[in-house]
């Protein structure tokens, strides 16, 4: 397993949970930005568990077509199917004793999610074709990118089975709002795929290169940060790695939120707010923005979201962000 590195005081307080439930039964279902380190926790609560000695089964519910999900989750017997020539078990048999990991757990089929449903409740499986349950003791951790409570409200996830999963949640909060860490993992990155690649020695970061990793926004999260020291390194002369080694793309998530930093400028000019005058910047424009409406509201993010026309999540990100500038929200 690899180990989950941050001196971020919202993740260490996350990881101390999550060693914490590790010691119980409870399912837990673990909401995030892609990239953020949910399957990490996931084997975390394993480690630390009284379980750690018996398998660990991982099964991307996004990434098997949803005719193959059923049999690759609860199995099947001889004759069941067409191509069923001898009986297989499931990932739930195969991680009896142990703990199953259900990623992306929001892209399963609402009629599997009913006999995911009834593995919880009666703690026994049904293969397909089986004529009776099997049973087993399996600890659930299901992983999402999405809101599940909003898949619940657009009938997409059954609402019984959200409560079931939803014993204990946990939210790895996203690289941009942990700044602290981009310097750390990059070192960690760095020195890993130097090893990795032959390099020989060691890379050092130029205060150029960590500024530039710092100012960036990382919509795609450790995972993106990984991805670019990797190519860095590759690229790297003299054991330094500089600025121009530093390869980020342009998401669809940052052009979006550009757009919506561009509409809250437009937006304050047009009503005539937000302290605009020429020479002032779009982020100083959106800050002020954002600040007035939410004052307006006496601090409900709900209706100054509603208001500005972006969503909860972004606005919580901007807040985010004024807070390390040290305005206090």
């Amino acid at each position: 397993m690899r180990d989950i590195i941050t001196m971020d005081r919202r993740m260490r307080e996350l990881i101390g949970l999550a060693k914490t439930v590790a010691q119980s039964k409870a399912t837990v279902l673990i909401q995030g930005e892609s990239g953020t380190g949910k399957e990490l926790i996931a084997g975390l609560i394993h480690a630390n568990s009284p379980r750690q000695a018996r398998p660990f089964v991982a099964i991307n519910c996004a990434a098997i077509p949803e005719n193959l999900l059923e049999s690759e989750l609860f199995g099947y017997e001889r004759g069941a199917f067409t191509g069923a020539v001898s009986s297989k078990a499931g990932k739930f048999e195969l991680a009896n004793g142990g703990t199953i990991l259900l990623d992306e757990i929001s892209e399963m089929d609402i009629r599997l999610q009913a006999k995911l449903l009834r593995v919880i409740q009666e703690g026994e499986v049904d293969r397909i074709g089986g004529r009776r349950p099997i049973p087993v003791d399996v600890r659930i951790i299901a992983t999402t990118n999405r809101n599940l409570g909003e898949c619940v409200k657009d009938g997409t996830f059954r609402e019984d089975l959200f409560y079931r999963l939803n014993v204990v949640n946990l939210t790895p909060p996203p690289l941009r709002e942990r700044i602290g860490d981009v310097r750390l993992l990059s070192q960690h990155f760095a020195e890993n795929y130097s090893s990795r690649n032959g390099k020989g020695q060691p890379i050092r970061i130029s205060e150029e290169a960590a500024m530039m990793l710092e100012a960036h926004t990382w919509p795609g999260n450790v995972r993106e940060l990984e991805n670019v020291l990797e190519r860095a390194v590759i690229t790297a002369r003299d054991g330094v790695l500089v600025a121009r080694d530093i390869q980020i793309q342009a998401s669809a998530r940052g052009a979006q939120l550009g757009e919506e930093q561009a509409e809250l400028a437009m937006a304050s000019i047009q009503a005539g707010i937000g302290g605009w005058k020429p020479g002032t910047t779009l982020d100083d424009i959106e800050k002020n923005v954002i600040l007035e409406a939410l004052q307006y509201h006496q601090g409900n993010r709900t209706h100054t979201a509603r208001a500005l026309g972006i969503s909860i999540r972004t606005l919580r990100n901007k807040l985010a962000d004024y807070r390390l500038l040290g305005i206090h929200v």
